[in-house]
């Protein structure tokens, strides 16, 4: 990933372009996540109420945002330990639903709000190290 989007960098999110969207998608959401974080997966973002209608997320675009693992309600780039490449991938799910959530939920609360509502689901992984 380009150290732009790190806490290297400027630590903004990259644009997300997307093609296909499932019949029957109402919403889509979105997560980032570190699995090879120490202890268990990281979560870097989370987002949801994405028009299904949407072919690309950025940062202008109108979304709901929930608390990530640094304890912030927005996005939060990758920033492994000195020496280490960590995976980050983001997810990118299509709801058959509005998912009716407050913005700074947690991963837990968002979890089980989508989980029902799931129709596709596809992956981007991205690697990052900090030397």
């Amino acid at each position: 990933m380009p150290a732009r989007f790190t806490c290297d960098g400027e630590d903004v999110s990259p644009k997300l372009v997307w093609t296909d969207v499932p019949d029957g998608t109402k919403e889509l959401a979105l997560v980032l996540e570190d699995p090879d974080a120490p202890g268990r997966t990281f979560t870097h973002w989370l987002v949801w109420g994405i028009s299904s209608s949407i072919t690309a997320l950025v940062s202008d675009a109108p979304f709901s945002e929930g608390k990530n693992d640094f304890g912030k309600t927005r996005y939060g780039g990758p920033c492994p330990p000195r020496g280490q490449t960590h995976h980050y991938v983001f997810r990118l799910l299509a709801l058959d639903d509005e998912v009716d959530l407050e913005p700074g939920a947690d991963r837990a609360a968002f979890e089980d709000a989508i989980a029902p509502h799931i129709l596709a689901e596809i992956r981007l992984t991205a690697t990052y190290a900090r030397h």
